[in-house]
């Protein structure tokens, strides 16, 4: 029996990777694991534990208490969640404050260093679509197929201000897209394992895409 592929999807936030990810690996039968969702569950950690008497992450309290992260995925029909501790936090960790402090979570070495495995682990069998970052780079530098989502700043905080109106959140365009850049900063410039094309990696810009269309044109790759 051939082993199923090991797919790596890059990119920016608020380009639709990983809502992509979900349907390609629906339509050809693998598992989707969101790795933005491990970085976003220990932010929710270091949120719920570890602030300092200006109600910021101290980020060496949470370095003393990684021993006491638990993460792990568990399916809810054809979607994998994110548990901590036993607990599902897959809703919290869409927070908007989640989403403000989770670049400078994941810009630290030790905190990828601590995921590291945990995610070459589950992609180790095969069969498995997994987007983030640094996949194709870092995690997964052998993936059968890599790719790499951006679309324009202004058309990606468009999508994510009309997400989050959708969820009934009060926020204003001018800070989504502020967020955004700052995001798309830090994760750039990070030292470690920085957001970039692996120069392998096919480049979709889905700017002027809908997600059916991104979906049509990755799966034209995978398939042809």
């Amino acid at each position: 029996m051939k082993k199923k592929p090991v797919i790596a999807i890059d990119g920016f936030s608020s380009t639709g990777k990983s809502s992509i990810s979900k349907q390609i690996a629906k339509r050809l039968d693998l598992i989707h694991i969101d790795t933005g969702a491990l970085y976003r569950g220990i932010t929710f950690f270091a949120l719920e534990n570890c602030l300092n008497d200006q109600q910021e992450i101290d980020i060496k309290s949470l370095f003393s208490q990684l021993d006491k992260i638990h993460l792990e995925f568990k399916p809810n029909h054809e979607f994998l969640e994110l548990y901590l501790n036993g607990k599902n936090i897959d809703k919290e960790i869409r927070e908007v404050r989640v989403s403000n402090n989770v670049s400078i979570i994941a810009k630290q070495p030790e905190i990828r260093e601590f995921l590291l495995d945990f995610q070459r682990n589950l992609a180790a069998k095969g069969g498995v679509i997994m987007d983030g970052r640094d996949i194709g780079t870092v995690i997964l530098p052998n993936a059968d197929f890599k790719f790499f989502v951006t679309a324009s700043p202004e058309e990606r905080a468009r999508r994510r201000f009309l997400e989050l109106k959708n969820e009934g959140k009060e926020v204003s365009y001018d800070e989504v897209f502020q967020n955004l850049v700052t995001r798309d900063k830090i994760d750039s410039e990070r030292e470690v394992a920085p957001l970039k094309q692996a120069e392998d990696a096919t480049l979709i810009d889905n700017t002027t895409l809908n997600k059916e269309e991104t979906i049509e044109l990755i799966l034209s790759h995978i398939l042809k």
